[in-house]
């Protein structure tokens, strides 16, 4: 399992004005194909395995550390996005992504993505964002000295999953049986569910999984929590879930008056009751920071994957009094937002 560093990176990642120019270009030594289209100006493969299109705050985020590395989108580097939520997709997209020639592949979301890319290229540069232990699933030889032509920034899956159980009891302390909502084809939630259960053990919580991989089986999972009277709901990380936070996920939590925690602020912002996770704008800065420093020559194997400091609680009051909840004053100043 792996662990989370809590320290600042800032060393790591400063003095991008000093770095030297030089673009990387290794896309006439992709497998399979020597014969690529070479862009004039550097393209970053965009390959998302929750949408074909980031999030506006994602996108913002991720031009911002670029544009800390010296890249502005349109003027020296152009963007180019695939995805859109089916991950039995992504290898076809990466694929192809690999024809076009990019200097780069972001593989963001899941580590769905990241396993496309890295089966479709030995060569060109890949900069994952996701949670999973990176080490587990292939991506890197170590977290220090990644090796290979990937590195990126990896959440603790681990260390987040146990502190939602933990605010979630604090917030429903008779909840009785809690779900743990995933997604199967997702190929963190083996692993998420092993720690769940772990975090579960420890304090003694009764737990079962909802497994939902298309849309119609969301709406059948969180039929299934009301009519077997779960006392809270957990949901993991995913982009499938993601997609369908606002008009299902969370607007089901709330007609079944199901309590819900979840892993990104996107939630509470959507209606759901709290989010505890990384803090995402950060998250995608240092993505876009780290692709900058590959366009500049720098090498994936000598960069240290990435794990994030700052994370961020976020409570929906109005949600939770809809639910009949009284919030803990300590989950209250605890907060980094209480939406009202």
């Amino acid at each position: 399992m792996f662990g989370m560093r809590r320290r600042e990176f800032i060393s790591l990642l400063g003095g991008a004005a000093a770095w030297p120019l030089a673009l990387a270009s290794e896309a006439s030594g992709q497998r399979g194909d020597s014969k690529v289209q070479q862009p004039a100006m550097p393209v970053i493969g965009w390959l998302d395995s929750g949408r074909g299109q980031p999030s506006a705050t994602g996108a913002t985020a991720f031009r911002k550390g670029l544009s800390e590395a010296g890249y502005v989108e349109g003027h020296n580097v152009t963007i180019e996005y695939r995805g859109g939520g089916h991950y039995e997709q992504l290898s076809a997209l990466a694929a192809e992504l690999v024809r076009r020639g990019v200097a780069v592949i972001f593989a963001t979301e899941t580590v769905n993505s990241a396993r496309a890319a890295k089966a479709a290229t030995a060569t060109i540069p890949i900069v994952f964002q996701n949670g999973g232990d990176p080490v587990r699933f292939g991506l890197v030889a170590s977290l220090n000295r990644p090796g290979g032509n990937a590195t990126g920034l990896a959440v603790s899956v681990a260390e987040m999953v146990a502190k939602r159980l933990e605010l979630l009891r604090e917030l429903v302390p008779r909840a009785g049986t809690m779900g743990y909502l995933i997604n199967p084809a997702n190929l963190v939630s083996a692993s998420e569910t092993e720690y769940m259960h772990a975090a579960a053990r420890s304090v003694g919580q009764q737990m079962t999984v909802l497994r939902a991989s298309t849309v119609e089986e969301i709406d059948t999972a969180l039929a299934s929590a009301a009519k077997d009277r779960l006392g809270a709901l957990l949901v993991g990380g995913d982009g499938l879930l993601f997609n369908r936070r606002a008009h299902q996920i969370a607007a089901l939590a709330a007609n079944y008056r199901i309590p819900a925690a979840y892993p990104t602020r996107v939630y509470p912002e959507a209606g759901g009751l709290l989010s505890y996770g990384d803090n995402r704008f950060e998250s995608w800065r240092l993505s876009g920071i780290y692709v900058g420093r590959i366009l500049k020559g720098d090498k994936p194997a000598d960069l240290p994957v990435l794990q994030p400091t700052k994370f961020e609680l976020v409570i929906n009051l109005k949600t939770a009094k809809a639910l009949g909840l009284d919030i803990p004053p300590t989950l209250l100043v605890a907060a980094d937002e209480v939406i009202e």
